[in-house]
């Protein structure tokens, strides 16, 4: 079989850097001089080397597929003329002729690529971290069980990729798995996945069980883990509930992973991933020195990247969450500048929904609580697990004054992530929307939890103290206001005023300052 240099020199590549991933833009800047082509045209020159070679893209015996990342020659190379390899020693890289006659392809055929083979440059390193959800086991006994066990993991591998920071191995290949024993960490290194989720469901009596974990594929160590179980009643319900359950847990734990990876390596070099979540880390950290740094690195890891829609998302947030909590001014230029860095993510990944929710969060503090409301629906049609999303919408209903439909929201929320890492932020402003509506009792419950939690801010001090005055707790309300005051000596009620500048509702804001007032919170 002939085949058109291209092909030639692409299996070249694949199968002189054998040991490693070689991603799609190393293979456009050598196989197409760095042209851009459609996606056809690279799987139509993949699929002509695997016919070259005997492979498919079913078995993928050779030339595996690294999924939205590259791919991968996996088969024994050795130079013509050597002797096979012992099991325990070591071989030198062949270069591209005799990589390709070792591998079984023509000599006429791979001729036309040994003349001019481009250097190549170093391989790029990971940075999306991919995930394979392998199969879930069938625990039940009975092969016919296994439609159950199939549809869950197939559920949570389409609900986790609309995470879109998150590269999710595709289904068939992730099915390629199912019945084997596998070890994560050659998972790892032969696909380049960091995390791999796996479990096993169980039926009978009436009831259903799952097991999910989340694994550190580089380390072989379990994240997170947790058992459901449920009654067998609407089976497709069912299906749907703990998949989305699941799916909610799981990414706020690899964002948590990933921030650790960055934090505890620190590279001297930090690139533009590094940059993000080392900002990230700092957002979460929930401080005002934190938040100018993530502000700060996060407009670095957009120099660095323009294309990296996350760092441009990201930093609007953080300058939202430095007006609304700390020292940043809330300026219309400020504003301005929030809602073009969303707008430029969105133009980088029209479909991403924590764009769509952050840009959202931009609109409500500029008082735009239709936009806010459209723009955290679309998030949630994007990716229905997403629970910032669901608390997004709780705020921007509440500020309209739809009390029930926002609550229903932030339950929403706190049920779907009860591991988030703005928690407190969800129960908060439910409290808020809680005191808006006359339900104090509940408000204090609900700023009683955020509370308890890390990272907690001021304002759910300010909640309480406004819901146990409201409540004619007299002394436990000007407790919690002394508290607020040595928290933020600055805090008094012309402060709180000008914090609430994303409140339009005169009823909400002289409503809310009266709470703080007869709670003992100084006018200022």
């Amino acid at each position: 079989m002939r085949a058109e240099p291209q092909v030639i020199e692409l299996l070249a590549l694949l199968v002189a850097h054998g040991e490693r991933m070689v991603g799609k833009d190393e293979i456009h800047r050598t196989i197409w001089r760095g042209r851009v082509v459609s996606e056809a045209a690279l799987s139509s020159r993949i699929k002509t080397a695997r016919q070259l070679i005997g492979d498919d893209g079913q078995s993928q015996r050779l030339i595996r597929t690294i999924h939205k990342k590259g791919f991968r020659f996996v088969g024994e190379v050795r130079r013509l003329g050597d002797e096979p390899p012992r099991p325990d020693a070591a071989t030198a890289t062949p270069g591209p002729p005799e990589a390709l006659a070792s591998a079984g392809v023509p000599a006429e055929a791979a001729a036309p690529a040994a003349a001019d083979s481009p250097a190549l440059p170093a391989p790029a390193p990971c940075q999306r971290p991919a995930v394979a959800v392998l199969p879930f086991a069938n625990l039940s006994g009975e092969p016919s069980e296994d439609y159950f066990s199939d549809g869950i993991t197939t559920d949570i591998i389409t609900r986790l990729s609309k995470h879109r920071w998150i590269d999710v191995l595709a289904r068939n290949t992730c099915f390629g798995f199912k019945g084997r024993s596998v070890d994560v960490r050659e998972l790892h290194r032969d696909l380049c996945v960091a995390y791999v989720v796996e479990g096993a469901v169980q039926r009978g009596g009436g009831r259903v069980r799952v097991h999910t974990q989340l694994i550190d594929a580089r380390t072989g160590h379990t994240r997170w883990s947790e058992r459901y179980e449920r009654e067998l009643q609407d089976i497709f319900e069912l299906q749907d509930e703990i998949t989305e359950t699941v799916v909610a847990r799981i990414e706020p734990e690899i964002g948590l992973a990933e921030r650790n990876r960055v934090v505890h390596a620190r590279p001297a070099s930090l690139q533009a991933w590094d940059c993000l979540h080392l900002g990230m880390h700092h957002l979460f950290r929930f401080t005002g020195a934190d938040n100018l740094e993530a502000q700060r690195l996060l407009q670095r890891a957009a120099e660095l990247d323009p294309r990296l829609g996350e760092a441009h998302a990201w930093w609007a947030y953080a300058l939202v969450l430095g007006m609304v909590y700390w020292d940043t001014d809330p300026t219309p230029e400020g504003l301005d500048a929030a809602l073009a860095a969303c707008d430029r993510a969105l133009s980088i990944d029209a479909r991403n929904a924590t764009f769509v929710a952050l840009r959202a969060r931009v609109h409500l503090a500029r008082c735009e609580y239709d936009l806010a409301i459209a723009d955290n629906e679309s998030a949630i049609a994007l990716n229905p697990s997403f629970a910032a999303a669901h608390c997004g919408l709780g705020d921007s209903l509440a500020y309209e004054c739809r009390y029930d439909e926002a609550v229903e929201r932030f339950r929403k929320a706190v049920a779907l992530s009860p591991n988030d890492p703005q928690l407190w932020a969800f129960l908060t402003y439910g409290a808020l929307a809680l005191i808006f509506m006359g339900e104090h009792e509940e408000a204090l419950r609900w700023a009683d939890r955020a509370s308890a939690l890390p990272n907690c801010q001021y304002w759910t001090t300010a909640h309480r103290a406004v819901a146990l005055a409201a409540l004619g707790r007299r002394d436990e309300a000007q407790r919690a206001a002394q508290r607020l005051c040595q928290d933020v000596p600055q805090f008094s009620c012309a402060f709180a005023r000008r914090k609430l500048f994303y409140l339009k509702d005169r009823r909400q804001i002289e409503g809310y300052l009266h709470g703080l007032r007869e709670a003992g919170v100084p006018a200022g």
